[in-house]
């Protein structure tokens, strides 16, 4: 608090050198002068702090005792300020310096979201910026409480919102709705059905009735569990007791085996730049664009565009809404040119492995790959077949309601 104070009324920093200095000390003792910070350098030579007040009565009262006081630095705001002076210039750039600080720190300059994993943070912004809170913004004039509830009733994803504001930084805290569980419908009745051809590896059957045995083979589309349940008829009954509908269940894992193609022109066009081009430059300031540049040409053929953005980032890594952007124009031409066929293969291959794992899912596994290729119609053709054990097995409902009994027909007949 007392370095506050000196630096507010300003402090002079005297070297004092005489025969006796410490009579100089007592005069100034005698004569209320303050000073601080003394330190000896040498037996005829000391250096302290006084005010700024009492710095004009420093070398009079060396004179008297025979000391010779020099001031060495001059300290505080009084002299810091004195310097602007006769420079009006500094002096308006301060003042206007001192103002923005007071006047841009009300106004939000940084957004930052956390909490978020599923609700992307660019459709947060955007709805927060619908309801008023984007950088520019005056702070103090915010309705946080009354912006978070309405950006609920807009984000579907979102259980809860809070906006705080620290000076220019808003931070926004989320929280995100838990998933509803999966319900399963289990008053419709379904058939599970063969989504591939295949040999059954293992049947399980968790409701339901099987309609194929492990070993047989199956096709696309017919039904592996059936969703009607024959009823068992009493012993010696002479009638069919009928059977009742369920919504059938199960896994079914087959030996599957896939054939997939994909074909690639063996030669394409590609890009030759023509030398033509334009570089534009603009400022990025609170969300606005300031262009440097006027109308510019236009290509007559293909161009790229490169954008380069370079915002002002602070000490810390806290980013300001103040970027300078190069956006260069680079025309082009096409040519064609003969594609590598070893590389294109390669790719290929790539895509139709990444298509199996797919069909197959996670829980399915490639047990052979066999790769062909040919060339036709000037078209690489790369065709995979392989051998997997995958799940075939999926619910297929159909009209209906589970427990609903089917009447059988009579066996006695009437003569």
């Amino acid at each position: 608090m007392q370095a506050i104070i000196n630096f507010l009324r300003g402090s002079v920093l005297f070297t004092v050198t005489g025969a006796f200095p410490e009579r100089f000390l007592n005069l100034c003792a005698q004569a209320r002068v303050g000073f601080w910070d003394l330190e000896w350098l040498d037996p005829h030579t000391l250096r302290l702090r006084v005010s700024r007040r009492d710095a004009r009565r420093v070398e009079a009262l060396a004179e008297k005792v025979l000391c010779e006081a020099r001031a060495r630095r001059h300290l505080g705001a009084p002299y810091f300020l004195a310097g602007f002076r006769k420079r009006y210039a500094l002096l308006l750039g301060l003042a206007l310096s001192l103002t923005a600080v007071c006047v841009l720190s009300r106004f939000v300059l940084t957004i930052e979201v956390s909490g978020n994993e599923r609700v992307s943070t660019a459709a947060i912004l955007t709805e927060l910026s619908r309801q008023g809170v984007r950088v520019g913004a005056y702070g103090p004039g915010l309705d946080v409480r009354r912006i978070s509830q309405e950006s609920l009733l807009q984000l579907d994803g979102l259980s809860w919102m809070a906006i705080n504001l620290h000076g220019t930084r808003a931070e926004v805290l989320v929280r995100e709705k838990l998933p509803e569980p999966e319900v399963r419908d289990e008053s419709t009745p379904a058939n599970v059905v063969a989504r591939a051809d295949g040999v059954i590896l293992d049947l399980e059957v968790l409701d339901g009735q099987a309609a194929f045995r492990e070993g047989e083979a199956v096709l696309r589309g017919e039904v592996v569990i059936r969703g009607t349940v024959d009823l068992k008829e009493p012993e010696y009954a002479a009638v069919d007791a009928g059977q009742r509908l369920v919504h059938a269940r199960g896994s079914v894992w087959a030996r599957t085996y896939r054939t997939l193609s994909a074909a690639l022109p063996l030669e394409a066009r590609v890009k030759q730049y023509t030398g033509e081009g334009v570089t534009q430059w603009s400022l990025l300031i609170l969300g606005r664009t300031v262009n440097f540049f006027g109308k510019g040409g236009v290509f007559t053929g293909g161009y790229d565009k490169i954008v380069e953005t370079y915002p002002l980032t602070l000490p810390g890594g806290r980013v300001m809404p103040l970027a300078l952007r190069r956006t260069e124009y680079r025309a082009y031409e096409t040519r064609p040119a003969a594609l590598n066929a070893a590389a294109a293969r390669n790719m290929l291959e790539e895509r139709l492995l990444a298509r199996l794992d797919a069909l197959v899912g996670e829980d399915g596994a490639v047990l052979n790959t066999v790769f062909t290729v040919r060339e036709e119609d000037g078209m690489l053709v790369v065709t995979l077949r392989a051998e997997c054990r995958e799940q075939i097995g999926r619910e297929v409902p159909f009209e209906g309601t589970v427990g609903e009994l089917i009447p059988g027909t009579s066996n006695s007949g009437a003569e």
